[in-house]
């Protein structure tokens, strides 16, 4: 049996390399899996991929062998999950590899654009030591609205309330014990937004939540707000995004991902495809908000700690190595098979 390890990175290629299969051949490839690259992974019958690799029907049509996909990540809309499922082709993802990596980062966000960070760096650096344009907001007493509170949503809640704050949450799928017992109230997402001063995302990528914040979100947040997004790019509408900052109806935002990112990641490779009207507008708005002075974006790394790394690719591993012994670990929400 084949496995085809794609968009193996350098800081996981060792942990993958050093993983035994054994009687069975692996395949690792640099790249992510797409038209140019499905031919080098013909006659798997595992694949495992990240976020870049977008599985498709197109692409499932030309791995004829394929049985099984696992995604080393938790996010799995760029996986055409409904197509697998009529292929008959299993997927398992990470559902958690420690909520506290991403929930901490979406904090590193918040106290930078609170504490107007990035502009003190830039003034010291140019050897301006004055206090002009770094006065900053205390998070102490300040409400911290989570949309999503999942296990992500809810540690960003607990490092919330370690700082003093008000912790509200908006989640379709409320649990008022759990709510109770670790302090935070849920509220409708209209009132979240007009009560929060901290507007956190983390909630997942699915029809339902495509552009869940948009302009009518935007405007019912406070003109002093934040809007942190490090759960997918999508969930916020960036044309409305742009509109909000550059008209001020927000403070400042705090993105780790964008809609559209995988245009910036790819640029260079514009040059030789074409693309639609609605991709172009997406890569104007992405490079207005990287020039904006109240927005910092970070290179969907969210993830990226040692021991994130670690946990996502060895439970990935662990995956694999059920499937090879007819079990399933981790299956993608609604995708098990009979």
């Amino acid at each position: 049996m084949q496995i085809a390890f794609f968009e193996v990175a350098p800081y996981e290629r060792a942990r993958v390399e050093a993983a035994e299969f054994p009687g069975h051949e692996v395949r690792i490839v640099s790249e992510a899996l797409g038209p140019q690259t499905v031919a080098r992974a013909a006659e798997a019958e595992i694949l495992s991929v990240f976020i870049y690799s977008r599985v498709t029907q197109a692409l499932l049509d030309q791995m004829p062998k394929l049985k099984f996909i696992v995604t080393r990540s938790t996010g799995h809309d760029h996986i055409d999950v409904a197509a697998c499922r009529n292929r008959g082709v299993e997927v398992t993802y990470v559902p958690s590899y420690g909520e506290n990596t991403v929930a901490e980062h979406a904090f590193a966000l918040i106290l930078a654009l609170a504490r107007n960070l990035p502009t003190a760096i830039r003034k010291t650096r140019g050897m301006d030591f004055s206090l002009e344009g770094l006065e900053g907001i205390d998070l102490m007493g300040k409400t911290l609205g989570v949309v999503g509170a999942g296990k992500i949503g809810r540690q960003a809640l607990r490092i919330g309330r370690g700082f003093g704050m008000e912790a509200i949450a908006f989640d379709p799928h409320e649990q008022p014990e759990l709510a109770a017992k670790e302090g935070f109230r849920y509220v409708p997402l209209d009132e979240l937004l007009m009560q929060a001063d901290i507007v956190s995302l983390h909630a997942a990528l699915v029809p339902e939540t495509h552009h869940l914040i948009g302009e009518e979100q935007l405007r019912r947040m406070k003109p002093t707000a934040l809007l942190i997004n490090t759960a997918r790019g999508p969930i916020v509408d960036t044309e409305a995004l742009c509109r909000a900052m550059h008209e001020g109806w927000i403070a400042g935002a705090g993105l780790d991902v964008l809609e559209g990112e995988e245009l910036i990641k790819d640029e260079a490779e514009l040059l030789h495809r074409s693309l639609s009207q609605t991709q172009l507008r997406q890569l104007a708005f992405c490079h207005a908000l990287l020039r904006h002075e109240n927005v910092i974006v970070t290179p969907h790394s969210a993830f990226f700690t040692r021991e994130g790394v670690q946990r996502l690719v060895d439970i990935s591993l662990d995956n694999i190595r059920a499937f090879l012994n007819g079990k399933l670990l981790n299956p993608v929400p609604g995708i098990l098979m009979p």
